[in-house]
């Protein structure tokens, strides 16, 4: 992530009362969510499959992937497409319809508490007013290679059968 940038634009969304961003040029699109198909042997952050726009993507409930409890979806939860080295990934989240520009060199580095899975999906925190943002790093969420030591293989596995 290179601070040459400057203003980088993000969509903003909730998910488990918090606030998070991913970068808007790593986003395909925003919809809503569909009942996904589930995928046999998948791991358990991985809800199945859908079809958005004709094209089949997997689906990755990312409360699951943060360890937080599932929730049921409902008029405003929605599917963020993801679009990383050519493959498409939805997350659904709690809710998805803001736009903010967030200068790079207001992105503080994570704090040294945060480490493990969910410390490599976080690039750094933003203060928006009141709120704090915290900034995804949407390579690592899909990276299913980079497993930190002494994390569970199978919380990072790819989802079996899933379309690449």
């Amino acid at each position: 992530m290179s601070s040459a940038r400057g203003d980088d634009s993000y969509i903003l969304f909730q998910l488990a009362g918090a606030t998070y961003a991913l970068r808007s040029d790593d986003i395909q699109q925003l919809e809503m969510i569909a009942e996904p198909t589930p995928v046999p042997n998948a791991p358990p952050f991985v809800e199945g499959v859908v079809s958005v726009r004709g094209q089949v993507i997997p689906v990755m409930s990312l409360r699951a992937r943060f360890g937080f409890p599932r929730a049921p979806h409902d008029v405003r939860s929605r599917l963020i497409v993801l679009n990383q080295k050519g493959r498409a990934v939805g997350l659904t989240v709690d809710s998805a319809r803001e736009f903010a520009r967030i200068p790079s060199d207001t992105i503080q580095p994570p704090p040294d508490g945060v480490s493990g899975l969910s410390g490599r999906y976080l690039r750094g925190l933003a203060q928006r007013g009141e709120r704090l943002v915290l900034v995804l790093d949407a390579a690592q969420l899909l990276d299913v290679d980079a497993t930190p030591a002494g994390a569970p293989a199978q919380a990072d596995a790819t989802p079996t059968g899933a379309p690449r």
